[in-house]
């Protein structure tokens, strides 16, 4: 088992992935993030990645020589640390370890390419705006990882607008938002996606997202976000906007 030291080693190992790349939360000055770390045996690599919400460790590569790499990995840097990965990947090390429990499934969406979307109206908010965009995910996105005021969620971008205006709603608020959140030097990302419910059905959300993706890819050469496989509107939304989708898994050490 071999560390790797520097993000170019990650890069490589990547072979034009965006997950390892993102997981490496990469500096300008070539470093990956504060407290990553990420090791290689054979065909196969994985980053380690603390996080406030979710402590990671993203894998890749062959079953066999992934085996090898995790069980040693989750002894050192602890349990706390949930496997993420493609859901072939993470269903051979499940059966390959019987100390690891399956998770969930989801799709992880990239794109290296600005997709152009109409994207009238949208803009970065200002921190008040920021401010009142939380009362969105308290009423309608508790669960969200990105929310305003969290570690790591850079900016918002969202359409502010009159709720209810049309039976006379008074009081601009924040309709719609989107998040640069974790975003790292080689691969932007995005989430914390969410429309209030009386706007839905206007294009806002798809507006708010194709405003960020294409801010990301500009700024950081890919856009990435995960999102669940059932949330079927947003991956319909994602795909028209250029993103790929590919089949990726959660797993973890039993009784976490």
């Amino acid at each position: 088992m071999e560390e790797l030291a520097r993000l170019s080693e990650i890069e490589q190992a990547a072979a034009g992935h965006g997950e390892l790349i993102w997981a490496a939360q990469g500096r300008g000055d070539g470093s990956p993030g504060p407290g990553v770390r990420a090791w290689r045996h054979g065909e196969a690599w994985a980053v380690a990645s603390p996080n406030r919400q979710q402590d990671r460790l993203m894998v890749q590569g062959d079953s066999a020589d992934a085996a090898v790499l995790v069980r040693p990995i989750l002894e050192e840097v602890g349990p706390t640390y949930r496997l993420l990965g493609e859901a072939a990947l993470i269903d051979g090390l499940v059966r390959r370890l019987p100390e690891l429990a399956p998770v969930h499934e989801f799709f992880w969406m990239e794109t290296t390419t600005c997709c152009g979307a109409a994207t009238a109206g949208v803009r970065w908010l200002d921190s008040r705006e920021e401010k009142e965009a939380a009362s969105l995910f308290d009423r309608f996105f508790p669960d969200s990882y990105a929310q305003p005021g969290r570690a790591g969620v850079r900016r918002w971008a969202g359409v502010v607008g009159v709720v209810g205006e049309e039976d006379g709603g008074v009081g601009a608020e924040p309709l719609a938002v989107a998040a640069d959140a974790w975003s790292a030097a080689g691969c932007g990302f995005m989430g914390g996606v969410i429309t209030h419910p009386s706007a839905r059905g206007r294009g806002l959300g798809r507006a708010v997202s194709g405003y960020v993706l294409d801010d990301l890819v500009r700024r950081h050469g890919r856009a990435a976000l995960m999102v669940l496989t059932g949330n079927t509107p947003a991956i319909a939304t994602y795909e028209r906007l250029g993103m790929t989708k590919h089949r990726f898994a959660a797993a973890h050490l039993r009784g976490r």
